[in-house]
Order: C-alpha cells, then sequence, then structure tokens
C-alpha cells in the first residue's frame, strides 16, 4: 500500500464528510504526510432550464466556507499535519478522481448532501469507488475507535494478496493486530438417483483444510511484518457476514479491490455493497 503521497478527502460540509475529514487527519499523522481536504462545486445546473438561475460565485463561496470548516475539524484531531484545501469547479466525482492521481489515498464519508459522500445514493460514489487510482477509505460507523484489530478479507487470488498488504502496513501504524478473515461454503453432497450420498468431509476436517490453507497465505506476511501480531478466523459462511460480523469489534477492514468473489468479491459487487453498507467502522479498499 503507497504510504508516500498525502491522504485526500472529498468533503461536501456533511457531518459523514466531518467524521471522514477527522479521520483522514489522523491517519495522516499515522503516516508522516500531509493531509489535502477537496470539496468541487458543479455550476452548469445554474443554466439549466427550468431551475432558478444563480451565480457560480455564490457557489465558489459556499465551497470555500465548506473547507474552512473542514479544516478547522482537521485542527481539533491533529496540529502537526499540513493541511492544503483546494475548492474547484466541476464534476465532484471528476475533480476527487483528477487529485486522486497524486494521492496516497483517498477518503470519503459513507453518505452526504449528494457531492462527495453519497456513496451508496448516485453515480458519484459508483464512479470513485470504481475508478479510483489509489487505495480508498470509506468512513463509516465507529470511525474514531483507537482499539481492536485490523480485519482483513484473505483468499488466493490477486485482491485477497492486496488487501493483506493493506492490512498489514495499516495494522503496524497503528500498533494493532491483523485479523485475517476466510470465508468458505460447505459443500452439499451430490445425490445421484439410485446411489447413496456422497458424503463431505467431516466438518472439522474441512476448516482444518482451510485453516492450512490460510497459514501458508500469511507466512510471507508474518516474516516480513514480525512486529504484528495475527490472529486468525476461518469458518463456513459467506465473505461478507463474517466481514460485517468482524467490524463490530475491528477498527478499519480491508478488502481487496477484485477476487474470486469469495472473500475480496468485485468492490461494487454483493460483499463490497453490504460492507459499505453494514460494516461498523471504517473500510479500506485495497487498489494495487
Amino acid at each position: 500500500m503507497n504510504t508516500s503521497g498525502p491522504v485526500l478527502v472529498g468533503t461536501d460540509g456533511s457531518a459523514p464528510a466531518q467524521a471522514a475529514v477527522r479521520w483522514a487527519a489522523i491517519e495522516a499523522q499515522r503516516r508522516g504526510g500531509a493531509l489535502t481536504i477537496l470539496t468541487a462545486y458543479d455550476t452548469t445546473w445554474a443554466a439549466t432550464p427550468g431551475l432558478p438561475r444563480r451565480d457560480p460565485a455564490d457557489a465558489a463561496d459556499l465551497a470555500e466556507e465548506i473547507v474552512t470548516d473542514a479544516r478547522a475539524a482537521a485542527g481539533t484531531t491533529t496540529f502537526t499535519v499540513p493541511v492544503h484545501t483546494v475548492v474547484a469547479p466541476g464534476d465532484p466525482a471528476a475533480v476527487l478522481l483528477h487529485h486522486a492521481a497524486n494521492a496516497g489515498l483517498l477518503v470519503v464519508g459513507h453518505r452526504g448532501r449528494g457531492g462527495f459522500t453519497s456513496l451508496m445514493l448516485g453515480s458519484v460514489g459508483q464512479r470513485v469507488t470504481t475508478h479510483a487510482p489509489c487505495t480508498t477509505v470509506v468512513v463509516r460507523g465507529r470511525s474514531t475507535a483507537a482499539d481492536g484489530p485490523v480485519v482483513a478479507g484473505v483468499d488466493s487470488s490477486p485482491g485477497g494478496r492486496l488487501a493483506l498488504d493493506a492490512a498489514f502496513t495499516a495494522a503496524r501504524l497503528r500498533h494493532a493486530p491483523v485479523l485475517a478473515v476466510h470465508a468458505y461454503a460447505e459443500p452439499l453432497p451430490p445425490v445421484t438417483p439410485g446411489l447413496p450420498p456422497i458424503l463431505p468431509p467431516p466438518a472439522e476436517d474441512l476448516a482444518r483444510c482451510h485453516a492450512e490453507q490460510v497459514d501458508d497465505l500469511l507466512a510471507g506476511w508474518r516474516g516480513e511484518y514480525p512486529d504484528v501480531p495475527v490472529q486468525v478466523q476461518v469458518a463456513a459462511g459467506t465473505a461478507a457476514g463474517l466481514l460485517v460480523g468482524a467490524s463490530y469489534r475491528a477498527q478499519l477492514v480491508v478488502v481487496g479491490s477484485r477476487g474470486h468473489g469469495t472473500v475480496t468479491g468485485t468492490l461494487l459487487g454483493s460483499v463490497g455493497h453490504q460492507l459499505l453498507h453494514h460494516a461498523d467502522c471504517p473500510v479500506l479498499v485495497a487498489r494495487g
């Protein structure tokens, strides 16, 4: 996970956006980097027939107020992080994605007023999470929790490996353990008419087999991060269900941006959507 670029946070002035700004400020301090607070204002609607006309300068003034308030919110969290602000005209998603090209991390809230943080509500959130060129964090739930593990959804896919890279990096920054979560499906015995069913392996044997696979996957990271304690949860069930459950005792949940559909899945597929809707802590989507 790239930790060299600034932490970029998008804000529209809503309460979830302010929470995202505070989280981003703390994260920038952990990384020893800078914080960039960005808001954009779209003036194209001002000339739309049927809508009241509005001076674009008014929208710019409002945007300046939003970043000023956000900077103050960041200042209540830390005073040692260089803070830069950006106010730009244009489509919010496009502006944010443009500036994310030089960021080490992109942070947004989980909902808002139709700007950056309307993650579950419209096209802005879908575009940002689908096309962001860097790792993204969606701040939700207990955004200020300072204890608990960093939870990583793990499988053998490239996305699973991205998740582990990001999780171990985040855990080291937080002096926290990694909880590696692996979900598997219990096989159903095949049924052939006229023949007795072929019974699957005993549940404990299946769990042991998956646990050994996870231990093999983790070996490299255990060696690279000997200072990071590792916990493992291997269970039958759905990846989303296990990760959401683990989020209630975590300070961060990490998933990869692509995968098999077991743990990491596709970001905007079922696993990603369920985490972004239901996780009780911030969700980090690792991107290679």
